[in-house]
């Protein structure tokens, strides 16, 4: 378990009853890659997403996958898991948000690129296309009610004239903010009014180009 991921689930553990009914249940390891073309034109993120082992194991027990228990899964078992977290409801934005001087940039859709199983964890990977300058652009990956956890390893890798930074989010502010905001909802409310604190959990990755 990552430090960052402990101290989620000691945050939870702190707060009041119907505050811990609201922790992250899914926790995901998060890559990303820019693709910058060579004039400084973002062409798009990809995106690996690694799922906590108690996740996959749950996944693969779901899809009947990894029936001996190794860890392991053949060709024909990773075939029928590949896509599986790509079938996005409408109004899902796919959980990565990226945005140019304050404004929203369009992502398209997902297009897998592969799945694999280590250690017992899933990881899958996927490509989403987005147009304009890649200067200035930051790109952040949470999801907004915070059912789900990411953990943003570094670096962040790129491709052409651009460089990317990363700065943490500021985990004090985060847990001050789920309590302000959770100890203000009635316990009776919280667990279908559970105020949207993901994005204050996320690390900002920021993208620097050359001219």
């Amino acid at each position: 378990m990552s430090f960052r991921r402990s101290l989620i689930a000691i945050a939870a553990v702190a707060l009041s009853a119907h505050v811990a009914s609201a922790h992250p249940h899914v926790f995901v390891d998060t890559k990303l890659k820019v693709v910058v073309s060579p004039d400084g034109t973002l062409e798009g993120v990809e995106v690996h997403w690694t799922y906590d082992e108690f996740y996959s194991l749950l996944l693969m027990a779901d899809l009947g996958l990894d029936p001996d228990g190794d860890g392991e899964l053949t060709d024909g078992e990773l075939a029928r898991l590949n896509g599986f977290d790509l079938q996005w409801i409408e109004g899902f934005e796919g959980d990565s948000y990226v945005a140019r001087n304050g404004k929203p940039v369009a992502l398209g859709k997902p297009s897998g690129r592969g799945i694999s199983v280590k250690d017992g964890r899933i990881t899958s990977a996927h490509f989403r296309r987005a147009q304009g300058p890649a200067a200035g652009v930051v790109i952040k990956a949470y999801d907004p009610t915070f059912y789900t956890a990411y953990h943003l390893i570094g670096p962040v890798a790129t491709d052409g004239p651009c460089s990317a930074t990363i700065q943490p989010a500021d985990l004090d502010a985060a847990y001050t903010l789920v309590e302000e905001l959770l100890y203000a909802t009635p316990a009776a409310e919280a667990e279908d009014s559970y105020p949207e604190v993901g994005e204050s959990f996320a690390d900002t990755v920021t993208l620097s180009c050359a001219g």
